[in-house]
């Protein structure tokens, strides 16, 4: 009895001693990724920087890290930049939101009503192969050429294709399951709330991933068109009076901010599935 109870024990500490030497091993290459992410910058910053420096590309054309740089820090004094970073983080949020908002609940009611999902299925196709750049003259007549158009152009191209992923993802939960929860006497509410939606998270989270992208774009066009603030503002008049370091400069903060944007939406998904693995 003693003997199996120390193999016992000492099989246990061998598997212990084994999970401890994998997550070791999974910290030592998540650190070696971030070293080598970082290495892969530097290298690139100051490549451009030297050749920018050194005549091998035309600065005027392709700037330099240092121009950028001094270019931030002297329109950051001023005030300016700001406002124009918080007009465009607000509006691209907000669009974040609506889309991903009104694409789930499309998608929620196309999957109520089959007669519904066979009647729109082609008009969401026409839409999703649409550019939607191409709305922007007629959000411009009937929003105004203001905040308005532009959040409704984020909208635009962040809706058509929530409502596509979300909706497939409804469709693809195992049909089993909904024919025994149908056999317990299980709603169609029921079924939504308490194995279709949730079996979809992590589909909508790589929605919201895909739409973070989307939104930026839709607003930064939007702000080409009509803005007089903002980031995409930035652009357009840096490109109009050929002030290129103006130009990258803001292309560089848009990046980070959606980097940002982005790695928050990374940080809710492992905070939801860690909820939904527990539960």
């Amino acid at each position: 009895m003693v003997k199996k109870w120390m193999d016992a024990r000492l099989s246990r500490g061998a598997k212990s001693e084994i999970h401890a030497r994998y997550l070791r091993r999974l910290r030592l290459q998540d650190g070696w990724v971030g070293i080598t992410r970082w290495i892969i910058l530097i290298m690139f910053l100051g490549g451009w920087e030297i050749s920018s420096r050194s005549g091998w590309i035309d600065p005027f054309l392709f700037s330099s890290p240092s121009r950028i740089w001094n270019l931030f820090f002297e329109m950051l004094s001023d005030g300016n930049l700001i406002d124009d970073i918080g007009v465009t983080i607000l509006e691209t949020v907000i669009g974040f939101i609506l889309g991903t908002a009104a694409g789930t609940a499309l998608a929620t009611l196309i999957w109520a009503s089959p007669f519904l999902s066979r009647v729109l299925d082609p008009y969401l196709v026409v839409l999703n192969s649409m550019p939607k750049v191409a709305l922007g003259p007629l959000f411009i007549v009937t929003f105004g050429a203001g905040f308005g158009s532009i959040l409704m152009m984020g909208v635009a191209i962040t809706v058509v294709i929530t409502t596509l992923v979300i909706h497939n993802s409804f469709r693809s939960v195992s049909t089993d399951y909904l024919k025994l929860a149908r056999s317990f006497g299980a709603t169609r509410r029921q079924l939504y709330t308490r194995i279709i939606f949730p079996a979809c998270i992590p589909d909508m989270i790589a929605a919201l991933k895909v739409n973070v992208g989307l939104a930026w774009v839709g607003v930064i066009v939007g702000e080409f068109l009509v803005s007089k603030n903002g980031l995409g503002y930035l652009i357009m008049y840096g490109f109009q009076v050929f002030n290129l370091t103006l130009v990258i400069m803001s292309l560089v903060v848009v990046a980070i901010c959606a980097t940002v944007m982005y790695e928050a939406v990374s940080r809710l998904e492992k905070y939801l599935l860690r909820h939904r693995n527990l539960e």
